[in-house]
């Protein structure tokens, strides 16, 4: 562990800080007057706006000048620590094993695969060396390639037909999640001439003739999905769903199995599931259970002892979910118009369309509410369902209990009566205190294998082959740190602080082991807490600049979040949401108390909605923090919600309340919004980072945010980055977004740490 570095105070060039003009406007709601003195900034085309942008961002490059050797030096440790010259291990996909490389040097991958070879093992992945192509090797997706030219390059669906012949791929070179979709005819090299234009993220092949795809409105909803025929324009593409309702989303995709196409359609607090045959995808599909107000279901195909059955995921039995099962009806999804067409009036031929008030005549078939299910696994207050996933042969669930993700498996080769009791899901343990497993990349449904990752906050990713059928894990890959890293040298545990109402918060809590903590200790305290959003345990190569420096990386595990259940999110969100930022300031408070930290060494970080939490923290408790890093802050969100055109706007009412409708959601996020509650007071230092193209969480935010905090608040340095070429995950490439953590992890040091080198 290093804690060298100079301490010596620097005192920065004179500078002095940007000064937004004034252009007054008054917004009125319910009565209530507020005037908004910086609502001017929300036009970026105007020179005006451009011009302060960028003075700020001139303005926090002088401030920041000193910690240009601090930021070169982690920039130099994350790119050291990390393979740069690396590849996936290969996952199989019909005649092909499909996997991703990168190079030293360039910014993007290489997708690639190689054929299934005969007479091997089809669910072994063959061994393919790190430093370069191998034999047969074929380039699905140059990335570097298509980024060429781009300030910014986002892959937003790759998708390869189960025969292996054509690939769909989007792109998005602005940062505003619209992407354009190519197809390629990988057989030939040549392209097609279909295009896609302004459409959202993913894309699903139907066999080689068909791609379903989402659109978006004016407010970048995805509202719609259309199922484009290839060989035509784009002109002629069929509108199947449109979802009218402004709270909800959809999305589309196709089981496993390959036997249905599913529309999913949901809201923050609501879902409806329509379903379609996959062979016969003119069809109109079909609702399996009609939306009922605060009832969330998923559903997933499986087959039992050679019949259909539902897999479903759903709330009627408690907020923590429950699993539960239905024989499909025979002719369910046909496409034949017996039900699903009676919501609504749909704006093209063969078009479903859900309106803003149902009836429940959407579900004309046999099946039983979703109450009258038999039940697989019951509701159990500890215990978080979260998903379950199909597989030919058994059922992967994914779960948390004591705030840490899980997963167990259920065989279902041996069933030979359906109607009888299937048996139990078993857990697949892990010895570690904290940690993270999760089910990915096995696309197959006959797979008699399926991938695990598993992490922690000391361990690298790894990637075992699990056999459900004999429990047997084969390690396919272990994330290599360079430079000798040791796991041993490092610590994580888990403190519970009690909140200011009783309630136990989980605070993770990681250094370097042999940190002495019977001193205050330079923090990190990292917090999200909104969306049922989860911050688990993972490594991350980044953070040991932080932990050899010393620091203790902490994360309060605040109430907006999942990690303790459907409850934690509950108590966190609308009227309830200040109980997100009371956590974080008594897990500050509590740190404090047990002597690991001190204000004026502990430093707040969060993003996006974390970056809400952030605004409210420093105008709730500025005493105790010593800096506050605020990456693509949520930080005027009444004006936002007032906004009912703006991107997410609606959707978000079931999250934060309706302050557009109801004057008692306008009077309780009025109580706490950032930007509203800006006093004269002495401030942390604070480092706002945003994206010009953000569509999520516009950069008119955190600009406002600053310009008010330097016109009102009694103390405190307020620093602005805004990135002129991104989107709400910040800049792209990986060499950009390294400097751009480096960027802000060397102010975080020095601000809790006086490190300037």
């Amino acid at each position: 562990m290093d804690n060298s570095g100079s301490t010596v105070p620097y005192t920065p060039a004179p500078a002095q800080p940007p000064q937004a003009k004034k252009h007054p406007v008054t917004r009125s709601f319910h009565g209530r007057d507020f005037v908004d003195n910086y609502e001017w900034l929300r036009d970026k085309e105007a020179e005006e706006t451009l011009a302060y942008l960028k003075a700020e961002n001139a303005y926090t490059d002088a401030q920041t000048e000193h910690l240009t050797g601090l930021r070169d030096n982690i920039y130099s440790e994350i790119t050291s620590r990390i393979k740069q010259t690396d590849m996936s291990v290969p996952t199989r996909a019909g005649d092909y094993w499909y996997y991703g490389r990168t190079e030293e040097g360039k910014d993007y991958g290489y997708s690639c695969r190689i054929p299934v070879e005969e007479g091997t093992d089809p669910w072994t992945p063959p061994s393919i060396p790190d430093d370069g192509p191998v034999p047969g090797e074929e380039i699905v997706l140059d990335l570097n390639a298509l980024a060429e030219g781009h300030e910014f390059f986002s892959l937003g669906a790759s998708t390869v037909t189960t025969s292996g012949r054509y690939l769909a791929y989007s792109v998005d070179t602005a940062g505003d999640e619209r992407f354009h979709l190519y197809v390629k005819d990988l057989q030939t090299g040549e392209y097609l001439p279909d295009e896609l234009t302004g459409i959202f993220y993913g894309a699903s092949w139907v066999g080689e003739d068909y791609i379903f795809y989402q659109r978006v409105d004016e407010a970048w909803r995805p509202d719609t999905v259309w199922r484009h025929r290839i060989g035509t324009p784009q002109s002629e593409d069929v509108l199947v769903f449109q979802e009218k309702d402004e709270r909800y989303n959809v999305g589309v995709g196709a089981t496993r199995s390959e036997k249905y196409l599913m529309i999913i359609t949901s809201s923050k607090i609501t879902s409806e599931v329509w379903v379609l045959d996959y062979n016969n995808p003119e069809g109109e599909f079909e609702c399996l259970w009609a939306r009922e107000p605060g009832v969330e279901y998923e559903v997933d195909h499986a087959v039992v002892a050679g019949a259909d059955y539902w897999i479903v995921t759903h709330n009627t039995a408690g907020a923590n979910f429950a699993v539960s099962t239905v024989p499909v009806p025979e002719g369910c999804g046909a496409g034949n118009g017996a039900a699903g067409n009676g919501v609504g009036t749909g704006s093209a031929a063969g078009t479903a369309s859900a309106s803003e008030e149902t009836d429940g005549s959407a579900s004309a078939s046999a099946l039983p509410g979703l109450r009258e299910l038999p039940v697989l696994l019951a509701h159990d207050e500890e215990v978080r369902l979260e998903d379950v996933d199909a597989y030919r042969d058994f059922l992967v669930l994914s779960y948390r209990r004591g705030a840490i993700p899980r997963a167990a498996i259920m065989m279902l080769d041996s069933i030979t009566d359906a109607t009888g009791d299937w048996g139990s899901f078993e857990e697949i343990e892990f010895d570690e205190e904290l940690f993270t497993v999760g089910v990915s990349g096995n696309p197959e449904w006959d797979a008699p294998v399926i991938r695990l990752g598993y992490t922690s906050f000391t361990q690298p990713a790894h990637l075992y082959d699990y056999r459900p059928a004999t429990g047997v894990f084969t390690l396919l890959k272990r994330q290599e740190v360079l430079g000798g890293y040791d796991a041993t040298n490092y610590t994580a545990y888990r403190l519970w602080t009690t909140a200011r109402d009783g309630t136990e918060i989980p605070v993770s809590i990681i250094h370097h082991a042999d940190l002495d903590t019977t001193t205050p200790t330079p923090t990190l305290l990292y917090g999200y807490g909104s969306y049922e959003s989860s911050t688990d345990p993972g490594f991350s190569i980044s953070r040991l600049s932080l932990l050899d420096r010393g620091m203790i990386f902490a994360i309060a595990h605040v109430r907006g979040g999942g990690e303790m259940g459907r409850g934690w999110y509950d108590n966190g969100k609308m009227d309830k949401k200040k109980n997100t930022f009371f956590d974080f300031i008594d897990v500050a408070d509590d740190l404090v108390a047990r002597g690991l930290s001190a204000p004026e060494t502990m430093v707040a970080e969060g993003g996006s909605a974390g970056g809400m939490l952030m605004g409210a923290i420093a105008n709730m408790a500025p005493d105790r923090f010593a800096g506050i890093a605020a990456i693509v802050p949520f930080v005027d969100p009444l004006t936002s919600m007032l906004k009912p055109e703006l991107p997410l706007t609606v959707v978000e009412w079931d999250e934060w309340g309706d302050p557009y409708h109801d004057p008692d959601y306008y009077d309780y996020m009025a109580s706490y919004a950032p930007y509203e509650n800006i006093t004269d007071q002495r401030y942390p230092d604070i480092l706002a980072v945003t994206s010009l193209n953000d569509t999520r969480v516009l950069y008119v935010e955190p600009a406002k945010w600053i310009a008010k905090l330097r016109e009102i608040a009694g103390g405190g340095e307020f620093l602005l980055q805004t990135e002129m070429a991104a989107g709400h995950g910040g800049v792209s490439g990986r060499y950009g977004k390294w400097k751009q953590t480096a960027f802000e992890y060397a102010w975080t040091i020095n601000k809790a740490t006086g490190i300037t080198e």
